[in-house]
């Protein structure tokens, strides 16, 4: 546009066609060709930039025929800041108008048809090509975007669910080794305060016991604070039903029930009960498109068994497979359920599916 201005009013002076009128307009003309940098950013004083530049091209056209050239430039700026229609229309217009004006001062000829034509349809084709190339890259941008967002997002996962599994194996060292040996140890001293009423050292023996006891608690209460938060202050069927309200929406009626005599259950045991629950729910609620779900957790004699039942579409048999292809939750959930010695059935068909765990019980100190 600079080059073809400087050209354009050059050969009007040159010529002695209105030379101080060229000069000047050029001037103007390229004066707010440059302000256009300001208004990049604010569409609609973009469009106002683009319509004073088209004035002052117009009266560069009233000026000299040759003028017209500069509507090459002017194609690519009504292609690039109008919308498609309008850009269309006014590239149209402004071939109509090269071809009129340059046949006010030259008359009509082929070849001032032909030209302003052609330019038209090389930056059609060119600002259409450009559109595509600018959507496409655009497109892959906010790609890149969402996929360092997910990356992000899975290593923030990844770094919690380490931190939580390292705080589940250290409760359940705790709780197999610090605290089943306190507790033997104050059985221990109870049994000899009972053996030897009249000893001399009972005091000392009632002393090391209460210690003992002490320290139990204690070494429990630490556990207790490394269990997860879902159970954080609230038994096992509290955490259920909590779970289950959380996922109850307008459009999915959730149930938490429980079968046989609550009671207490290994630490270790209870957090993989609550884990399994959240991800056997959260599958539910994204992709089931369920109406109804129903959390069931039985006590029974040798065993606890958690049954989450729903109405919705089903699981694909490919997700259903232990494979690197299938489910990566329900993968989570089967290895969750073997490091705890435990058995996971899952049936699925539209209308049912159900996800059955069940985990063996054994006398616990």
């Amino acid at each position: 546009m600079v080059v073809l201005t400087i050209v354009l009013v050059g050969r009007n002076v040159v010529s002695h066609v209105h030379p101080a009128a060229s000069v000047v307009l050029g001037g103007v003309f390229l004066g707010v060709y440059f302000a256009g940098a300001l208004f990049k950013s604010r569409p609609l004083a973009a469009r106002l930039w683009l319509l004073l530049l088209t004035l002052l091209w117009l009266g560069l056209v009233m000026l000299a025929p040759d003028s017209v050239y500069l509507v090459f430039g002017l194609f690519f700026l009504y292609l690039h800041l109008l919308p498609r229609y309008w850009g269309l229309v006014a590239v149209i217009a402004a071939t109509v108008v090269s071809i009129v004006g340059f046949a006010i001062h030259r008359g009509f000829s082929l070849a001032a048809v032909i030209g302003p034509v052609l330019a038209a349809a090389v930056a059609v084709a060119i600002g259409l090509g450009y559109s595509a190339l600018y959507r496409e890259a655009t497109e892959r941008q906010k790609l890149i975007d969402e996929l360092l967002e997910t990356r992000e997002t899975l290593a923030e996962r990844e770094r919690t669910a380490g931190k939580l599994a390292e705080r589940e194996r250290l409760a359940q060292e705790i709780h197999d080794t610090v605290a089943q040996g306190l507790s033997s140890i104050q059985l221990l001293l109870h049994a000899a305060e009972r053996a030897a009423p009249d000893h001399p050292a009972l005091q000392q023996i009632r002393l090391a016991r209460e210690a003992a006891a002490d320290n139990l608690v204690e070494t429990r209460q630490l556990i207790a604070e490394l269990t997860p938060a879902a159970l954080e202050g609230q038994s096992l069927t509290q955490a259920l039903h909590r779970i289950a309200q959380r996922a109850a929406t307008p459009s999915l009626d959730t149930q938490m029930m429980v079968e046989g005599e609550p009671h207490r259950l290994p630490m270790p045991m209870e957090a993989a009960l609550v884990r399994i629950a959240q991800g056997a729910v959260s599958n539910v609620a994204r992709h089931a498109h369920a109406e109804r779900m129903r959390i069931t957790l039985t006590y029974a004699d040798d065993a606890v068994h958690l049954d989450v039942v729903d109405d919705g579409v089903g699981i694909a048999p490919t997700v259903l497979a232990r494979s690197p292809s299938g489910s990566f939750g329900l993968n989570a959930m089967r290895s969750r359920v073997e490091q705890q010695g435990g058995t996971m059935n899952v049936e699925s068909e539209p209308g049912h599916t159900a996800v059955t765990v069940s985990f063996p019980l054994e006398d616990q100190q």
